[in-house]
């Protein structure tokens, strides 16, 4: 069983993508659809898909539950709704309601796009984790390498909630500086309710000449940090476009977990997914 845990799609003909600017970003400047993933995931045999928010709008979550209930494609659903609304539990069980609403597994904040360095830990959000935790949902962390400390700390305030970490935490892997990255990953990871998801990485190193070997030992830290049953592959399809090919990145991923037994690469493209956002196997 294959499980790509993070992929977006989007619609400028419904939504801007604001954070789709410039030159460097004008490949993945389009509308993306399921059916243009459908290709890729059949020819790399994915069983489901994880489909994540892209941007914080209250509108995009349905949208994304209805895909999810027309589409076995996606088996779960990572929406977006106000942690710091007073009734976000009367929304998250709204959203629990709606057709395809058994499908939404976790809720994301672009907390990256936050001035805030503390902005996880403010009362009015830690009610709203709260909230997610009593519903049955884990959260998604998006975020970067100087905002780990942050997580850390949100971890060990709400233990009943599952923080999924993405992309890693954005590691400095185009400089090669795994200090204090590397640190603030194990100190993540001693936490009992902390999940790694092996995504976005390729876009973290030089788009243009990138290799696995710069990858390596990124992946080896988190591997050793949160062991393949607490670690999770995404491809974060289309962003990854930007630096490789579904193929490449998927491939990346195989090289990366080359070392592993048959069952622990079960887990980082699968089983750990199933588990970890309670996906329909």
């Amino acid at each position: 069983m294959i499980i790509d845990a993070h992929h977006h799609v989007w619609d400028l003909s419904v939504r801007d993508q604001d954070w789709i600017r410039g030159t460097r970003m004008a490949p993945i400047r389009r509308t993306f659809g399921l059916d243009d993933l459908r290709e890729q995931a059949a020819g790399a045999g994915l069983d489901g898909t994880v489909l994540v928010q892209t941007i914080p709008v209250p509108e995009e979550t349905p949208e994304f539950l209805a895909l999810a209930h027309d589409d076995d494609l996606v088996a779960g659903v990572v929406g977006w709704t106000d942690l710091t609304a007073p009734g976000v539990e009367d929304e998250l069980r709204r959203l629990r309601e709606l057709p395809g609403g058994d499908r939404l597994v976790g809720i994301r904040h672009p907390v990256q796009a936050e001035a805030d360095p503390r902005w996880l830990l403010r009362a009015e959000v830690l009610r709203g984790l709260t909230a997610v935790a009593r519903a049955g949902l884990v959260y998604d962390a998006l975020v970067t390498a100087d905002q780990l400390p942050m997580v850390i700390e949100a971890a060990r305030a709400v233990p009943e909630l599952t923080f999924v970490l993405d992309h890693l935490g954005k590691p400095p892997i185009a400089d090669g500086a795994r200090q204090p990255w590397a640190d603030r990953i194990r100190a993540l990871a001693a936490l009992p309710n902390t999940v790694g998801k092996l995504s976005g990485v390729v876009t973290e190193a030089d788009w243009a000449d990138w290799t696995v070997a710069d990858l390596r030992p990124f992946a080896d830290t988190a591997l050793d940090a949160f062991g393949p049953h607490r670690l999770m592959f995404g491809s974060d399809w289309p962003v990854c476009l930007l630096a490789a090919p579904y193929p490449r990145v998927l491939g990346a991923a195989r090289e990366l977990t080359d070392g592993l037994t048959a069952g622990e690469r079960a887990a980082v493209f699968g089983g750990t997914a199933v588990r970890v956002y309670g996906l329909r196997a």
